[in-house]
């Protein structure tokens, strides 16, 4: 049960959650950034509109695969948990103490989450 909770908080928790929320925060966004750069890469080579929609759509693809995921491993409180986290890097310039609180109960919500999980099975 503990490798099972601390791969979902670090893939899920800290990885979906707090690390997109503090990009949010910063204002970046990586993932579109590597994708609209091998977009316009393979776009030089293979100039077809297909290709290029599809690296239009391929983010919005990958979010909702990670959520699915995150639902799948987590189920509500898992969820709960990764808004908690996001909130959580939103929070962290405005407020570093408030931000590692929130972190903190996302942690244990989502360690409470997959630990229930793992007992049903």
């Amino acid at each position: 049960m503990a490798k099972i909770s601390k791969t979902y908080i670090w893939q899920f928790v800290i990885g979906l959650g707090f690390i997109s929320g503090l990009c949010t925060a910063i204002g970046i966004d990586p993932q579109d950034v590597i994708i609209n750069t091998l977009g316009n890469v393979v776009y030089t080579f293979y100039s077809d509109p297909a290709v290029r929609s599809i690296f239009i759509i391929l983010p919005m693809i990958l979010l909702v695969i990670s959520i699915h995921r995150a639902y799948k491993k987590g189920r509500f409180p898992g969820l709960i948990s990764v808004i908690i986290a996001y909130l959580a890097g939103v929070l962290l310039f405005v407020s570093t103490a408030t931000a590692f609180v929130l972190l903190g109960i996302a942690i244990f919500i989502g360690y409470l989450a997959v630990g229930r999980r793992a007992i049903k099975f």
